[in-house]
């Protein structure tokens, strides 16, 4: 195996263990440059990336080193040189996507579209096919700026939303013959390069740049929540680019209403055009996607063990993707295709362990037990103080431990909009991490649903 394998197999899992804004500002950038004697080099932008991955991040990368290449017992990291605009080039620079293993595509210099997501080998099921069918029409030169502006989508981590708004990209880039302005951009980006045009005095610059694009494509847009002179930059940006029928293209975790601190003046114009949302891939969609992906490795698994990693991996498209980069650097390493008890060891970390006699009637019981309250005022209640909580609970481990729809918690829960239900789930794990009695609380919780 040689080292750009090993890192690519060992960045596939850490990606599932870290935020993407943590893995997109802090691992992203980071190389393998060489690996002997056990040690390990892993070449970094600048000392301060070093020296946060050696505080915060040595433990992870080192055990996800180890898990592809057992012999592996030191992490060094080193600063590659850098010229004068060392932030500029972190920001902006061309670097090989690891993820799937793909052929070294790169990253184009003018639109920051990757080249490898395009609509031919994007997997279309009944849980993405109207983002797919909207974002194929936008992809029609006739359409651009007329009846998806702004094209609006959302979902959870790993469902393939990147795939989809930079498919639209690509799209219109090799239609046009390159000869329209295409920028793919993801909002840490976009404030990173606000704050510098700020502190370099270059807003007019900034401006510029941005209101002559032609077709704007935003990533994580969530993460604009609370950053308030951005979200005012941006909301002129998106006022001109509008008003000049230019396209616009968003993705998010959640619907506009549901981002929080997010200007109403910005969810207005965010729900203003197409807003459409990608679920849980169903089992053959599982099963599509992991037979799409081996036809970039050099190896065939047999149905029976596609059939196993997809029942048992079913959060998201990257946990399927993780999958196989463990599975393809074991059989690089071995030269043998696994059986159903490796991959089973392989993958364990990744798989969904359902909660055994554990259904949406006991969590709801369970909760307005625990809380002395009648559970048909959970679910028909008014906004009584002492309903809300529990009602938001009740939402929270449905959504939690069964994996839930968001629909179809707000359908048990006397027939709520899904957006108050998002709203709910993000409130409680939002509180919980600096609220050691509601801690206490859900952890009893918990325990009443498995151990009665």
């Amino acid at each position: 195996m040689t080292i750009e394998e090993l890192w690519q197999a060992a960045i596939g899992e850490i990606e599932l263990s870290v935020s993407k804004a943590n893995f997109i500002t802090w691992i992203k950038n980071a190389k393998l440059i060489d690996k002997k004697e056990g040690h390990c080099i892993l070449e970094v932008p600048n000392q301060f990336t070093k020296e946060w991955l050696e505080n915060k991040c040595n433990t992870l990368i080192l055990r996800a080193l180890r898990n592809v290449s057992p012999e592996i017992k030191k992490v060094i990291y080193v600063v590659a040189e850098r010229h004068p605009d060392l932030q500029i080039v972190v920001a902006n620079r061309f670097v090989s996507e690891p993820q799937l293993g793909l052929l070294n595509n790169r990253i184009d210099e003018n639109t920051n579209l990757n080249p490898k997501y395009s609509f031919d080998n994007f997997i279309v099921g009944s849980f993405n096919e109207l983002a797919h069918a909207a974002a194929l029409s936008l992809s029609d030169a006739n359409n651009l700026g007329k009846d998806y502006n702004p094209y609006f989508v959302y979902g959870g981590v790993g469902l393939g939303k990147t795939h989809l708004i930079q498919s639209i990209g690509n799209s219109l880039v090799k239609k046009y013959n390159g000869n329209i302005k295409v920028k793919y951009v993801s909002s840490e980006s976009f404030t990173s390069e606000l704050v510098r045009a700020i502190q370099s005095q270059k807003m007019e610059e900034f401006k510029k740049k941005y209101r002559k694009i032609d077709v704007l494509i935003i990533d994580d847009v969530q993460f604009l929540a609370g950053k308030e002179k951005t979200q005012i930059e941006f909301f002129h940006t998106f006022n001109a680019l509008y008003e000049a029928n230019k396209q616009i293209v968003i993705s998010s975790d959640r619907p506009p209403k549901a981002i929080p601190t997010l200007e109403e003046r910005l969810c207005s114009r965010f729900e203003g055009g197409m807003t459409v949302d990608v679920s849980y891939p169903d089992l053959e969609s599982r099963m599509a996607i992991l037979k799409s992906k081996l036809d970039n490795f050099d190896i065939t698994l047999p149905d029976e063990a596609i059939n196993f990693i997809a029942s048992k991996i079913q959060k998201n498209v990257r946990e399927l993707e993780g999958s196989l980069n463990k599975i393809v650097a074991y059989y690089r390493t071995s030269s043998a295709t696994p059986d159903i008890a490796k991959i089973k060891e392989l993958i364990g970390s990744l798989i969904v362990r359902p909660p055994r006699h554990i259904s949406p009637s006991k969590i709801l019981d369970t909760v307005a037990e625990f809380y002395e309250v009648q559970l048909k005022d959970i679910i028909e209640g008014g906004r009584k103080k002492e309903l809300v909580k529990p009602r938001q609970i009740a939402m929270y481990f449905l959504r939690e431990e069964l994996k839930e729809s968001y629909p179809s918690i707000g359908k048990k829960l006397g027939g709520r909009d899904h957006t108050t239900v998002i709203h709910a789930c993000n409130k409680i794990e939002r509180t919980k991490q600096t609220d050691e009695n509601l801690g206490m609380e859900l952890n009893l919780i918990q325990e009443r649903l498995y151990n009665t």
